[in-house]
């Protein structure tokens, strides 16, 4: 049951662990909540309530990701014309969540950036 558990569910935590290995990724806050962002820009923040990540998102993607798994992902009416996507942090899984920070600090980091990240390999 505990290996189970892995599997599903992060936390602020996890998302630091993951956010921290992208280049350039700074962690600071975004209207008072944690945040990470590259050169100033926000990539990923946490909400005030703790429950749910903000990550930038083309809104075609964004469409698709609440469309296709509206239990992990949903949008307020506050984030309906916005470039962002809501991730309910209990629901997404670890393996899923990386590719998710990678795929919104993409969105910011700039070709050189991009570039020092496929380089690691």
């Amino acid at each position: 049951m505990a290996a189970r558990r892995t599997k599903r569910g992060a936390t602020w935590a996890s998302v630091q662990r993951l956010a921290r290995r992208l280049p350039g990724a700074e962690e600071g806050t975004s209207y008072g909540t944690p945040a990470f962002k590259v050169r100033g820009k926000l990539f990923a923040r946490l909400r005030p309530e703790g429950r749910d990540l903000v990550l930038r998102m083309a809104l075609d993607d964004r469409d698709v990701l609440v469309d296709g798994d509206p239990e992990v992902f949903h949008v307020t009416d506050h984030y309906r014309d916005v470039p962002m996507v809501l991730v309910r942090l209990a629901k997404v899984r670890e393996d899923r969540l990386a590719q998710l920070l990678e795929h919104s600090w993409r969105m910011v980091a700039g070709k050189r950036l991009v570039a020092e990240l496929e380089a690691r390999g």
